[in-house]
């Protein structure tokens, strides 16, 4: 089923139950995403906030809160349809003779000509503000976080063209607003905008630059995945193939781009190359914590498009589960196909919101031969934005990747610490607060599958239990809290059933986290652990999805994964400079309590529902 735009997809949800609207005046400043956080963390519907103190646009927000409204969003029963639509659009049933693989090209050529259609009439050019009549300040951009140096747009829709080649690219970097007519642009180092931007720096030109908001759910979906450097496959092609109709589109007003005409605003400007670069941030990012202000381009906006009646659609990022999580799951099982195409042993893959995307990635593999699992992991590590990756675990066919817990107890039974880990270095997103440098660091490939004899004869170890699959002990008790060593600075521990050890460290100290390891390592308590997980003092211990989540954040795997003794000590704790950390350590996004309390003293007055709380 395709949707025309946003607010026909709105109607649909409001019909099933699945949007509520708040009649209550809201600040766009914080109270916004108190309530949207609270309702997606629960699976609950999308909101529409008609009354929008200092705005006449209402807000709407977690549109694609849950993976069914994403599946209903692209048009498929649930997201593993997407799958199935790549697959008969690559099957390779042809096998390979000339005619098998000419059918094939024809179907991708088919799909991959789905260019934009150029419409006269756009509904989202029924209003022009232009010159001195653009005030950014009237759309009710959310300031989503306490810390947040302003407001942001963040389900931007940013269109550029290529100054040489003119193809079109469209991504989703968050917007600043900066001024009325102005904004930051956060294009970061691999990213497409930013090659077009240095195009135009070479030929001493302006870069036109439209960002829509808005458009209908394949486009916002669209903007977010990481298409492959195919030529004729853009965003617009996407949509057109997830919607099985081309895209409308029209030309912009003062500026020589397509943008979708079903939009419900869009910002038309440009970025000067030869501009300094303006401060952007800080800005309460999708890994749950902060990024901190950097320099990035400045948008300078010409004019502003909308629709009579428009809507404001936002999305909050932040500690997860968030919203992108079902995006990010969407991309899943959309690439899942093409990473089968070259990758043939891959079963299922599936990024967990504890890993918030690059961070952590379960795959599991029909295994044939020793070092599969290193071949496989390696392999993913080159297909596009997969480079990534942070922690890469492998396991066996029969074992669920969606099941986070079942993951990881393979890694206790299967995955010897040393013997089938194994460390290496690469391209980090740049978001990433932890690693050895700005885009750069190390990687973890952990082993979990069964083992063949050449694998297991590869030990070092003279460990009796290394000549066998199992490694946990049999009938393994953990200790209680009480039970436990203590040491300076942990408020908090725990070990589970599986034989991992949980600790909260508040750390003071270089070397504090390293000397945890060994004391603990070498204390009668570690028989039957595997995996001591070191976080920071704000860490939940009895949360393991919260354990994760910031060991994830804060691990350099090069740097700050080791054995010790007869585990794999994991240092999620802050860095410190005395450590050679030369880099600012970001706080968590936390919610101001006043803000807070505010949203539980009005919850019934924006009536919601009491359950949700």
């Amino acid at each position: 089923m395709a949707f025309p735009d946003i607010q026909s997809f709105m109607r649909l949800l409001e019909q099933r139950g699945e949007l509520l609207r708040v009649t209550t005046p809201v600040s766009r400043e914080l109270e916004i995403t108190e309530i949207a956080d609270r309702m997606v963390k629960q699976g609950g519907p999308a909101l529409l906030f008609e009354n929008v103190v200092g705005s006449d646009y209402p807000v709407a927000i977690g549109l694609l809160g849950t993976k069914e409204r994403v599946a209903l969003a692209l048009g498929v029963d649930d997201l593993d349809g997407l799958a199935e639509k790549v697959r008969a659009l690559i099957d390779l049933s042809g096998g390979g003779s000339k005619l098998g693989l000419l059918s094939n090209v024809t179907k991708l050529r088919d799909a991959m000509n789905l260019p934009p259609r150029r419409v006269r009439n756009a509904p989202v050019q029924e209003v022009v503000w232009r010159g001195d009549e653009v005030d950014l300040s009237k759309i009710p951009v959310l300031k989503c976080w306490p810390l947040d140096g302003g407001p942001f747009v963040t389900l931007p829709l940013v269109i550029t063209k290529d100054p040489e080649t003119g193809e079109r690219n469209m991504g989703m970097y968050r917007v600043q607003v900066m001024s009325k007519n102005s904004t930051g642009m956060h294009w970061q180092r691999h990213k497409t905008g930013t090659k077009h931007l240095e195009k135009a720096r070479k030929l001493g030109q302006k870069l036109e630059v439209a960002v829509a908001i808005g458009g209908d759910p394949a486009l916002i979906y669209a903007a977010t995945a990481p298409l492959p450097p195919v030529p004729g496959l853009d965003e617009f092609a996407l949509a057109g193939y997830l919607r099985g109709q081309r895209y409308p589109v029209a030309k912009g007003v003062t500026v020589d781009l397509d943008v979708p005409a079903n939009a419900e605003f869009v910002l038309e400007g440009y970025v000067d190359p030869s501009e300094d670069w303006v401060m952007e941030g800080p800005f309460g990012d999708h890994t749950g914590f902060y990024t901190l202000p950097d320099l990035y381009p400045h948008f300078h906006v010409t004019a502003v498009t909308m629709r009579r009646n428009p809507v404001y659609p936002a999305t909050i990022v932040g500690r997860p589960p968030m919203e992108d999580a079902y995006l990010i799951e969407a991309s899943e099982r959309l690439f899942l196909p093409a990473a089968q195409l070259i990758i043939p042993e891959i079963v299922d893959y599936h990024m967990p919101p504890a890993g918030v995307a690059h961070n952590l990635v379960f795959v599991s593999i029909k295994k044939s031969y020793p070092g599969q699992a290193y071949k496989v992991a390696n392999g993913l590590f080159g297909l596009g934005q997969m480079m990534f990756a942070k922690v890469i675990v492998v396991v066996d066919e029969d074992v669920t990747v969606t099941d986070f817990d079942a993951v990881w107890h393979e890694v206790t039974q299967k995955a010897v610490p040393g013997r089938d880990t194994l460390t290496t270095r690469g391209p980090i997103d740049v978001l990433d607060h932890s690693s050895r440098g700005w885009g750069y660091g190390g990687k973890l490939i952990i082993d979990a599958t069964t083992k063949r004899p050449e694998e297991v004869g590869s030990a070092a170890s003279s460990r009796p239990d290394q000549a066998g699959d199992t490694l946990a002990p049999e009938g393994f008790t953990p200790r209680a809290a009480h039970d436990l060593p203590t040491f300076d600075g942990v408020l908090a521990q725990r070990q589970t059933p599986d034989g991992y050890w949980l600790v909260a460290l508040h750390k003071t100290r270089a070397g504090q986290a390293r000397d945890l390891a060994a004391a603990f390592a070498a204390h009668p308590a570690a028989h039957g652990i595997r995996h001591l997980l070191i976080c920071d003092d704000q860490t939940d211990v009895t949360d393991l999805q919260d354990v994760w989540w910031t060991i994830l954040n804060n691990i350099d795997a090069e740097r700050d994964v080791w054995v010790q003794g007869e585990l794999l000590a994991w240092d999620g704790a802050q860095k410190l400079p005395q450590e050679g950390f030369v880099r600012e350590w970001p706080p968590k996004i936390v919610m101001d309590k006043d803000i807070v309390d505010r949203v539980d003293r009005l919850w019934n007055v924006y009536g919601l529902p009491e359950t949700l709380r």
